[in-house]
């Protein structure tokens, strides 16, 4: 499976690097100049840093990289985290930069994007792009955390979003705990204590 990881600069730069360490195949990463600064901020990684955990990558601003065709193949395209500005822009079929392009190839030739938005609140603007790319084939998934596999750390929270994002690119992965429709440490009818499995 070869998966592109697109990061924009958005909060949560964590989600992209997360992915780029558990995605088990073939992985090319592109950081626009927004998401090398935040990067720097929120983990004190380099560009080179989070490069290196790919097997190959691009500058955002080439547009002569293979990956701009869609006679190249690839399987799938995450933007974690994913700007609005950046989803508006895809929304809007704008192809200014390599991520953008890569996202409009994905939509044009139905493979799958995925888009983990990090911004909140949302506008009337926001929502109708978001409208406007799931109606085009697109999976809109803001960075939205679960508390039911009771997460005892930010690690936690993030493989939580990172293993749902995985999850829609079809890449098995364990991490995190999935509903079981069960509360932890629970009683039973007879009163019984009844623990997580």
């Amino acid at each position: 499976m070869n998966t592109v990881v697109g990061i924009t600069g958005a909060s949560g730069i964590v989600y992209g690097v997360r992915l780029l360490k558990r995605l088990p195949s073939r992985k090319t990463v592109i950081l626009s100049d927004e998401a090398v600064r935040i990067a720097e901020m929120e983990l004190n990684m380099a560009k080179a840093e989070i490069e290196a955990l790919a097997d190959e990558s691009y500058d955002n601003s080439d547009l002569f990289s293979p990956l701009a065709s869609g006679s190249v193949k690839f399987d799938g395209m995450a933007i974690a985290p994913c700007s609005t500005s950046t989803m508006s822009k895809i929304a809007c079929g704008i192809a200014d930069n390599l991520i953008t392009r890569i996202a409009s190839v994905a939509l044009k030739e139905r493979r799958k994007l995925v888009l983990l938005i990090r911004e909140t609140p949302l506008s009337s603007i926001h929502l109708g792009n978001m409208e406007r790319l799931a109606l085009a084939g697109a999976v809109v998934m803001p960075a939205s955390p679960a508390f039911y596999p009771k997460p005892k750390s930010v690690a936690d929270i993030v493989d939580f979003v990172a293993g749902r994002v995985m999850d829609e690119l079809g890449v098995e992965n364990n991490l995190y705990r999935r509903w079981s429709g069960r509360r932890a440490d629970s009683t039973d009818s007879r009163g019984a204590r009844r623990t997580r499995r």
